[in-house]
């Protein structure tokens, strides 16, 4: 017999109807990675450049961030002394922030606004008092990570890709549950006989019912930085007088480096405000420091020593004042415990603190949001997370290519079609899968909206045409 003899022979034999959930979740699963792999390929590479960056940016740009300290030298130069070296050295342009070296031997970072409106990071040896350079933020390797990670540098659209695909992730590891648990006597079945692709397909699901529960987390402690389901969920919570976001409530003080890692999330930048506007907005008083017009008594120095009996640790961060009205915004360490973080707000003429802003003065919402992303960054319990974020990093790219391997594996060869599991969920059948879809539609429109669409293609245009109908392994 003749290929083509065999290929019409299969062609004409008659297809039966997968029944049951087991196949139907699988092409589900299937479909799903469609969109899912190569997003979450994306977010791990850049998760894993992010949680490694204090690791990887000194590497990478050492005559920068690093600067040891000569030998015998015990004290090297106070911030003010090294915030007039950047000025003399940029005196055409606008610092906003500095930020304290994380050990010993790193350089004092200062974020500069030029006359074009960039920012760069501009290092300073603290030991010898001397500037080293400057780096656009955007433009190391972190900076690249953090901007693919945030919307794969496409903007809205890029936005609205990750999120679809944080949608589906989910069903990807609520099915990827149910084939674990369902599968497992024909997956022992097939390594027993020692079967083509067995040992690979075990190993995807015991990988995969580890790093669904790590799935699960970091999508919902993700979901808040959504354009959409995030924008709309900060929306409503702003209707009731709360917030998502633990925004400080508006002290005057110059913008910093957008990528400035030991910033709490309570400073990012964000289109909707704090509602409650509960607490006055800290200012500077010149007349409160001897007389109207005085120039400021207190500079960058006073402002740490002030925050620090008021129990910053550090490194700190301090954003400097904007205008005559500004204060020195000082923000304590809490990068490895965000119940840590606390703002203190410090008067640039009397030195006197004008107000803080912390933890305890978030929104409820606001409270568990900034825990998510100490869990989601990695952050939050020192090493524990970042272990865990890492490892599920690797995971999930460790998914991302077995899934597809299996795939490569067991296509049909020349057949036209794509060799996806053949099923249908039984909706009208099973009450409790049409009401979980409906729910999850309902609290995630993206997939609510993406699901119809699914559907409606499959409705009127694969089950339609004979060719895309084969080629989808569409079944009735």
């Amino acid at each position: 017999m003749t290929t083509l003899q065999r290929v019409r022979t299969a062609a004409a034999r008659p297809r039966t109807t997968p029944s049951g959930l087991f196949r139907a979740f699988w092409r589900w699963h299937f479909y799903a990675s469609f969109v899912v792999v190569p997003v979450f390929a994306v977010l791990a590479v850049t998760g894993l450049i992010y949680l490694l960056r204090f690791q990887l940016e000194p590497l990478m740009h050492p005559d920068l961030m690093k600067a040891e300290a000569p030998a015998g030298q015990q004290l090297g130069y106070v911030l003010s002394d090294q915030l007039d070296l950047v000025e003399a050295a940029y005196p055409d342009d606008e610092v906003g922030l500095i930020r304290e070296g994380r050990g010993p031997d790193d350089t004092t970072a200062f974020a500069v606004t030029k006359d074009d409106g960039t920012t760069v990071d501009v290092f300073v040896d603290p030991w010898r008092g001397k500037v080293l350079g400057e780096l656009d933020p955007d433009t190391t390797l972190s900076g690249y990570a953090i901007r693919l990670h945030a919307d794969l540098m496409g903007g809205v659209l890029g936005d609205r890709l990750i999120e679809i695909a944080v949608c589906w992730a989910i069903v990807m590891s609520l099915t990827g549950y149910y084939l674990f648990f369902a599968g497992r006597r024909a997956r022992l079945r097939r390594r027993t006989k020692k079967a083509p692709g067995a040992k690979l397909r075990s190993r995807h699901a015991l990988i995969g019912s580890v790093a669904g529960v790590g799935l699960l987390a970091m999508v919902v402690t993700g979901l808040p930085w959504t354009g959409f389901w995030g924008a709309k969920v900060q929306e409503l919570a702003t209707s009731q007088g709360s917030s998502l976001w633990s925004l400080d409530h508006g002290a005057q003080s110059k913008p910093g480096s957008r990528l400035d890692e030991s910033l709490p999330h309570s400073h990012a930048v964000r289109e909707v405000p704090w509602a409650q506007g509960a607490t006055e907005v800290p200012s500077s008083d010149p007349d409160g420091a001897g007389g109207e017009g005085m120039e400021s008594v207190a500079n960058v120095d006073t402002a740490v020593v002030v925050a620090e009996r008021e129990g910053l640790t550090h490194p700190m961060t301090v954003v400097l004042p904007s205008g005559e009205d500004g204060v020195f915004s000082v923000i304590g360490d809490a990068f490895h415990d965000p119940s840590r973080e606390r703002t203190v707000h410090v008067d640039q003429f009397s030195g006197e603190v004008r107000s803080q802003y912390g933890f305890g003065d978030y929104p409820l919402a606001a409270k568990a949001v900034a825990q998510g992303i100490g869990f989601h960054e990695g952050r939050s319990l020192g090493l524990v997370t970042f272990w865990f974020a890492l490892l599920f990093c690797v995971a999930v790219l460790v998914m991302c290519v077995t899934g597809p391997l299996m795939w490569w594996r067991r296509r049909p060869a020349r057949s036209g079609s794509v060799g996806a599991p053949r099923g249908r969920l039984p909706i009208r059948a099973t009450w409790w899968l049409a009401g979980a879809l409906v729910v999850l539609g309902v609290v995630l429109p993206m997939f609510g909206v993406t699901l119809l669409a699914v559907l409606l293609l499959d409705q009127l245009v694969l089950r339609r045409v004979p060719r895309l109908r084969a080629a989808f392994d569409t079944v009735d």
